[in-house]
């Protein structure tokens, strides 16, 4: 039984326990929930669904996570996809007469440059003016929402353009192409912080920025360019749900995608106090969080109870990682143990 103590005692293991669970509820209860489909060398299913409406959010969670890591908050990214998705689409010329249209990559390259300026922004109020965290991005959470909205003209802009299409809703061997964009982005992020020593400066300056500095680690230019790397991840999101529906609404795009992005990177392990981060843990984390709705779909629960149940399946897995929690709860069951016996 030692090694399953280890076991649990791995941050990975209860994201991974909880998606399983979640799985295998399916498999019971919602007919065809597994069932997969080749259609035009396509596949298609409630598993592709997941990762392909998952999307945006695994994106944003790996931004998210080294921002936590440094013990920081980024709130505005939900925002800043839909300046992304606006500036994409404004200048790709959506169905708008009267606009000059630019080259696809063109447009592309303005919208994440967009969101990088934001993340530069958030960066430069934590890092360089000192303020709170959830301060600086609140601003620009709320501001950033009007940004979008004076992008589009406070309309739906439509695209007719094909090939953009193929970041949202194009397939490469049978798979989404949306995964091809997170694999490439996780891993180069994974690569940067594991295989480099910026992952130990962002874990040193999230659990002790006075001695990360006395270690001689910048940790203002480095909460900056974290904060600039979050914008990044949010302007690559707002091209893909820009593209999923080839359209771009600055009131509604991305609305609340900072909120089930930073439940992905706790479910994942990463602590809010900052410190150690588990990328791959995040990426658990955004699938469980897709799952559960694609589940709570499946079963027709009203919008307004969607979001109680969520919040209690992400109430009990975050109890179930905490380490004194399930002290505890074990400490209950071996006096119990002891006085029948």
């Amino acid at each position: 039984m030692k090694w399953l103590t280890s076991l649990t005692h791995k941050k990975i293991f209860w994201p991974l326990a909880a998606l399983f669970v979640l799985l295998a509820f399916n498999l019971f209860f919602t007919p065809n929930f597994f069932r997969l489909e080749i259609k035009q060398g396509h596949l298609y299913g409630n598993l592709i669904d997941i990762l392909k409406n998952g999307a945006p959010t695994m994106i944003l969670a790996i931004g998210l996570t080294l921002v936590i890591a440094t013990g920081g908050i980024d709130i505005s990214v939900g925002s800043v996809v839909a300046i992304s998705a606006g500036v994409v689409a404004m200048l790709i010329g959506g169905d708008l007469k009267g606009l000059p249209k630019y080259p696809i990559p063109v447009a592309m390259l303005a919208a994440v440059s967009a969101a990088v300026v934001a993340g530069m922004w958030n960066g430069m109020l934590v890092s360089r003016v000192g303020m709170q965290p959830i301060i600086a991005t609140l601003i620009l959470s709320v501001a950033g929402r009007g940004i979008a909205m004076v992008t589009t003209n406070a309309m739906v802009v439509w695209l007719y353009a094909k090939p953009f299409a193929l970041l949202g809703q194009g397939y490469l061997l049978g798979l989404p192409f949306s995964i091809l964009i997170i694999l490439v982005l996780l891993l180069l992020t994974y690569f940067v912080t594991r295989k480099t020593a910026l992952g130990m400066f962002i874990e040193a300056v999230g659990i002790n920025p006075t001695a990360a500095r006395f270690a001689g680690i910048n940790a203002k230019n480095l909460i900056f360019w974290i904060y600039t790397f979050s914008g990044f991840c949010a302007g690559i999101a707002g091209l893909v749900v820009c593209s999923t529906v080839m359209s771009a609404d600055g009131n509604n795009a991305g609305l609340g995608y900072e909120m089930d992005a930073i439940l992905a990177v706790v479910i994942g392990g990463t602590s809010m106090n900052g410190g150690k981060f588990y990328l791959f843990g995040s990426m658990v984390g955004a699938l469980i969080v897709q799952t559960l709705t694609t589940t709570i779909y499946a079963f027709n629960v009203p919008p307004e109870i969607a979001q109680v149940v969520k919040a209690i399946v992400v109430w009990i897995v975050s109890l179930l990682q905490s380490d004194i929690f399930r002290m505890k709860v074990a400490g209950l069951f071996r006096r119990k143990r002891e006085a029948l016996e």
